[in-house]
């Protein structure tokens, strides 16, 4: 049995006389313990949808969403937190706030009710700038750094919440290949080191196919394959995926798949 997994999950927006159409339709998803998990397919395949529906951003139609066996809709909020760690797309700082101060904020779910942190909760925090690169710019104001350098400090956030399953939403977008390759390195020795759970939606196949220990592959909101990548991600899935022609070679040093446009 694995922590994170949801039951003939529906998804749609809206509700009652408003409800739009299923967008994710009668999803059943394991998520590996200790894996990397990346959801793949094309814009509109219902990938970010399903991803909302993991991390309680969206109520089900129907259908559930287990960690731990509980139905994660009736979980404390702080209890959910204190395992899952989430870094949705785009998110903002409030205007001011330093980078160090905004990943403290990860240290949330685990403080008292006067919302004092420990030398323990520094040393956390601490530990999840210098791995992320950005201890130097811990009294920096958010909005000054770059985007690749922000990106990075959520990413901080994240990593001080300090949980055993971590949720990423497209954590490369707008970045250019080496500082995407940069943030996904981070994510990839976390998962290594500590055995953390890491679900991701990532548009970009070449980066799926190099940081994907499991693959879930997305079309017309349901699950077309998923399993080892190196054995789901075939030319042939990348056609009808996203409807090119490729070819689907093993990287010899790694054993991953490498994608390559015709």
């Amino acid at each position: 049995m694995t922590r994170l997994r949801t039951e003939e999950l529906v998804l749609r927006y809206g509700s009652g006389r408003g409800a739009g159409p299923d967008v994710v339709r009668d999803v059943s998803l394991e998520v590996p313990d200790g894996q990397v998990t990346v959801l793949i397919g094309a814009n509109g395949c219902g990938k970010s949808t399903l991803f909302a529906g993991l991390t309680r951003l969206m109520t089900p139609a129907s259908g559930r969403v287990l960690l731990d066996d509980a139905d994660v809709a009736s979980e404390p909020t702080r209890d959910v937190a204190k395992k899952v760690a989430l870094l949705p797309q785009n998110p903002l700082a409030p205007e001011g706030m330093s980078v160090a101060e905004l990943v403290r904020q990860g240290r949330t779910p685990h403080l008292g009710l006067l919302g004092r942190g420990g030398p323990e909760d520094d040393e956390v925090v601490a530990e999840a700038m210098r791995v992320t690169g950005v201890d130097d710019l811990a009294e920096r104001p958010v909005e000054e750094l770059s985007g690749g350098q922000r990106q990075r400090v959520w990413l901080a956030l994240a990593l001080a919440q300090d949980t055993d399953i971590l949720l990423l939403d497209e954590p490369t977008s707008f970045l250019d290949i080496g500082h995407a390759v940069e943030l996904l390195d981070v994510v990839r020795r976390r998962n290594a080191e500590r055995g953390t759970t890491v679900v991701m939606v990532l548009h970009d196949l070449f980066l799926a196919a190099r940081y994907a220990d499991h693959l879930v592959a997305m079309s017309d909101g349901k699950i077309v394959a998923q399993g080892a990548a190196a054995e789901v991600l075939t030319a042939e899935l990348a056609k009808r995926l996203y409807g090119i022609e490729c070819v689907v070679l093993e990287d010899p040093s790694t054993g991953r798949p490498v994608v390559l446009p015709r």
